[in-house]
């Protein structure tokens, strides 16, 4: 039998651990060696003769077996001396073997199962994440998102009638998108009016989205009294490819549920057009540093939920002003990284509190030890602490999304419009958010020729040779052969005339009926004599040897078309 092997391995008497198996069913070793340890204590106490274990009365001998056994934490704890122990609460059986055994009641396990009791033991730490704690539950505690959050609003109004339609949350990282969600819920009218289900593009597919509209119907039919509707909340909504947001498009327009998405990416790109034309796109703007001060603010002065909980002790946190102004001018608008950063900076802040206590302690400093007051731990945030805690500036950039064109166009116009110093601050953001410096170097090719162009035609060898020296030595050394080729585009003067020529010609060639027309015969090539018979090449003027003579190089529909605006050059000036 397995149990009589694992208890006559830890060292118990082969009679023992047989009354021990009948005693407790015999399917349990843990619970067998709890009514040895038991009963065997019981029987010393009460002097009735037990078997003993193998070298001695006393369950010490066979206690190292025991934490060798069950990989207990005892190894790092002291054997407890048999001194008398203080009377506790547990049944005592007396045990004889022609007597059928009845079942124990619940005891508590032995010591060696768990630690030592910690008689200075600090609060508990709550491990949710501050962010979390403090997320706003109703849209009156919602902060940054006024334009959303009016009186007159969409949002407001639909809370207020309690008739919320589908809708898209467009925005930045931590901009609230799950917290509206969810507010919007908690701040209707009718409290019960509507259930909040909440799904991850991330971790769920197709089949989670029908079991989710199958139990809003039956939850509707059971409660068609209540006419509770289902609020189905997709965070990373674009994460699904097309068919998947297919799904979505039925159970919206039966009204099984009212759809909620959020979103980081342009919802033009990445959702089809049936699912934005049943929702309504609300757009979420970066927060400004007084929005997230007051969001800080919050999370010091809040003893339930705030920044104390996060330290895991008794504790007086405050913070600085300085601190406060520097996490919010460095996270770029994202609650959730500043709530991060103070966080990890008041547990910095607090580690260190806790030495100098200690030291002050240690070297006799403090002398009123009786006043409650004086063992309360101060933790005061600096600023340092928040730059240890950030590391670097956080920005809000990816090098496929949304801010990577906003960034990237707002380079092109400041040079299209002369700005050096613009120019070459987004060249910085965009390095910095960790783009790809080649990438940048084909976008100045490009902008050499289309908007610098004839104007000064070296403007693209300095581009070509950008992108060829950016090529030889890689970031971060390059960063100043970007930069000096930003400056010369941006300060060299402007045409558009070839860019605006091309474009011509191909909506010509697209369009008009010059587009099937053959090439005028004195234009066509002559390398054989048949050709020539035929007339190719028949009537072309040789430039070079006639500088003054005019011919037509155009179909004859397209006589006197002009696609480049420039001043007209002639030959001889070639």
């Amino acid at each position: 039998m397995e149990e009589m092997q694992q208890l006559l391995s830890m060292g118990f008497p082969e009679e023992l651990a047989a009354q021990a198996l009948a005693a407790t069913g015999g399917k349990s070793t843990v619970k067998a060696t709890e009514w040895i340890l038991t009963h065997h204590k019981s029987n010393n106490n009460n002097n009735n003769p037990s078997p003993p274990p193998p070298s001695s009365s006393s369950s010490s001998s066979f206690q190292p077996k025991l934490d060798h056994f069950f990989h207990s934490h005892s190894q790092s704890q002291p054997t407890p001396d048999p001194q008398p122990e203080q009377p506790t609460k547990r049944l005592k059986l007396s045990v004889s073997p022609s007597q059928p055994q009845p079942q124990p009641q619940p005891q508590p396990k032995p010591s060696f199962f768990f630690k030592p009791p910690n008689h200075h033991k600090p609060t508990t730490h709550i491990h949710e994440p501050l962010y979390e704690r403090l997320r706003p539950r109703t849209l009156d505690e919602v902060v940054g998102q006024d334009h959303l959050l009016a009186p007159t609003s969409l949002l407001r109004s639909a809370t207020q009638r309690n008739r919320l339609p589908s809708i898209l949350l467009w925005g930045p990282p931590g901009t609230g998108k799950t917290t509206i969600a969810r507010a919007i819920v908690n701040s209707t009218a009718s409290p019960n009016c509507y259930r909040f289900v909440s799904l991850s593009a991330v971790t769920s597919g197709v089949k989670d989205v029908r079991d989710a509209v199958d139990e809003a119907r039956k939850l509707r039919l059971k409660n068609h009294n209540q006419n509770q509707t289902t609020v189905l909340f997709v965070d990373e909504v674009h994460r699904f490819n097309k068919s998947q947001q297919d799904s979505f498009l039925p159970v919206i327009e039966d009204g099984s549920i009212v759809f909620v998405g959020a979103t980081t990416e342009n919802p033009s790109f990445h959702l089809i057009t049936p699912l934005l034309s049943r929702c309504r796109v609300l757009t979420l703007n970066p927060l400004k540093p007084h929005h997230l001060a007051l969001l800080l603010s919050r999370a010091v002065n809040d003893t339930d939920k705030g920044l104390v909980k996060s330290l895991g002790f008794e504790a007086n946190v405050s913070v600085g002003e300085d601190a406060v102004s520097f996490i919010g001018n460095n996270c770029d608008g994202d609650a959730r990284v500043a709530l991060n950063v103070l966080e990890i900076a008041a547990v910095t802040a607090a580690a260190r509190a806790q030495q100098c206590k200690q030291k002050e302690e240690e070297e006799g400093v403090e002398e009123l030890q009786t006043s409650e007051e004086n063992k309360v731990v101060v933790v005061e945030v600096t600023v340092d602490d928040a730059k240890e805690a950030l590391q670097c500036k956080h920005l809000a950039y990816d090098k496929a999304g949304e801010e990577h064109y906003n960034l990237i166009s707002a380079l092109h116009k400041s040079m299209r419009g002369g700005d050096a110093n613009a120019a070459i601050y987004w060249l910085a953001r965009m390095l910095q958010g960790g783009e790809e410096p080649l990438y940048i170097a084909r976008r100045l090719i490009r902008f050499a020729s289309e908007d610098v162009g004839l104007a000064d035609p070296l403007a693209l060898n300095q581009a070509v040779s950008c992108y060829q020296a950016c090529h030889f030595i890689g970031m971060p050394e390059c960063n100043v052969i970007l930069a000096q080729c930003v400056a010369y585009l941006a300060l060299a003067p402007k045409s558009i005339a070839v860019y605006r020529a091309i474009g011509a010609a191909q909506n010509v060639v697209k369009e008009s009926v010059g587009q099937n027309e053959g090439v005028p015969l004195h234009l066509r090539n002559a390398p054989t004599k048949l050709m020539k018979d035929i007339g190719y090449g028949k009537g072309y003027i040789y430039t070079p040897d006639n500088p003054s003579a005019t011919q037509s190089y155009l179909p004859p529909s397209l006589q006197g078309y002009k696609f480049l605006d420039w001043p007209d050059r002639k030959p001889s000036d070639r």
